[in-house]
């Protein structure tokens, strides 16, 4: 028999069966409503189904010769192009095991012969309806998943702008800051991908936590903004208590923060402050830039693994940065003395593995330094 083109306005199906009478048969009953194409037996079944547009349906004859309907089964179910493709067995056989093995390599009916055109046709209408309505779901899921996708990107297109726009309101503030961000932004990248190969930190660096960081990490100077400009902007050494105010800067950034995060969170439906917002990881960088390994920092006096990791990027960051860069109370001073500095300060004032690291990635500080140079 000849293979019908298929009525493309029509829900389409393959009939196999090597028995030509009942090929014709189930055209005849079949041919008004559908767009059929047939195969006398699997190998061509198979052949038809390797070009495109793939069947709605599938009636596929169990007891063939050679391959029969089980095997041909078996095959359209390991292929993903055709696995979602429903098969029903038409089979003279009665027997609860063998309709029990055709469910078994992925059938969704059987139809028994002699055929009963009524059931044919219902079952028929139940499983082409059935497969509509799960390409409808399917197409209902793509549509949704692209809004959350487009959502997604419009939250993160927000998030980077509140970011940005905090982080040159400190620069505004701060003669000194210069390239200061950028640098440390960079310096923190690096650190947190050197120590993200370590297995002892890899589970707390995964590839969004170091993406937030590096965003993040231009507001650790945030709270300056809360600073009277006679301290901030002081071209000398200050007393102790102007120094007393100006360390207040890592309390009033993280107040900033949290307040903009409760915000954010807010809108989102979470608890102020949750533990999901996208700027706690800024908030932990403000509050604890300063705080030492040892427990004499300011402004809560965390020691050890007590300072968020977070932090512990920073302070080596920060350092490093203000070293090498021009005060008005002091030259820059070069990298190697810079570095030295660092090293002298683990277990002290830094993480001993946050300096081992920046020791392994020395050429790169001293790279990120000339690129963002203030001198340039």
């Amino acid at each position: 028999m000849t293979m019908p083109l298929p009525n493309g306005d029509k829900p389409r199906i393959l009939i196999v069966d090597d028995e030509p009478i009942n090929l014709k048969v189930m055209a005849d009953l079949l041919r008004d409503s559908y767009g059929l194409i047939v195969a006398k037996d699997g190998p061509q079944a198979l052949a038809r189904l390797a070009g495109a547009p793939l069947p709605d349906l599938i009636l596929l004859d169990v007891m063939m010769p050679g391959m029969d309907g089980v095997e041909v089964c078996r095959r359209l179910k390991e292929d993903a192009r055709t696995r979602d493709v429903p098969v029903i067995f038409i089979t003279a056989m009665g027997q609860v095991h063998d309709e029990t093995r055709g469910f078994a390599v992925g059938a969704v009916d059987y139809i028994t012969k002699p055929i009963s055109p009524p059931v044919v046709l219902a079952r028929v209408r139940t499983h082409i309806a059935l497969r509509e309505a799960r390409r409808a779901l399917a197409d209902q899921n793509r549509q949704l998943e692209d809004r959350v996708a487009e959502r997604t990107r419009d939250l993160l297109r927000a998030q980077d702008a509140t970011i940005r726009a905090m982080a040159s309101l400190a620069e505004t503030r701060d003669n000194e800051t210069g390239n200061h961000i950028r640098r440390t932004q960079n310096y923190v990248l690096a650190l947190a991908l050197h120590l993200s190969r370590d297995p002892r930190h890899a589970g707390r660096l995964d590839e969004e936590t170091i993406e937030l960081l590096y965003k993040s990490a231009p507001l650790h100077d945030v709270g300056k903004v809360g600073i009277p400009d006679s301290i901030l902007l002081k071209p000398g050494k200050l007393t102790d208590e102007e120094f007393h105010i100006m360390k207040t800067h890592a309390a009033l950034g993280h107040d900033a923060i949290f307040a903009a995060e409760g915000q954010a969170d807010v809108a989102a439906g979470e608890g102020a402050g949750g533990e999901s917002s996208f700027l706690r990881i800024a908030r932990e960088i403000a509050y604890g830039h300063h705080e030492r390994w040892d427990g004499g920092g300011y402004p809560q006096g965390l020691a050890g693994e007590a300072i968020p990791l977070s932090a512990r990027l920073m302070a080596v960051a920060d350092v490093y940065d203000a070293l090498i860069s021009r005060r008005c109370y002091k030259p820059p001073f070069p990298h190697e003395k810079a570095a030295e500095i660092i090293r002298e300060g683990s277990g002290s004032h830094f993480d001993p593995a946050v300096v081992a690291a920046f020791t392994a990635l020395e050429e790169e500080f001293k790279d990120i330094a000339e690129r963002y140079s203030d001198e340039a």
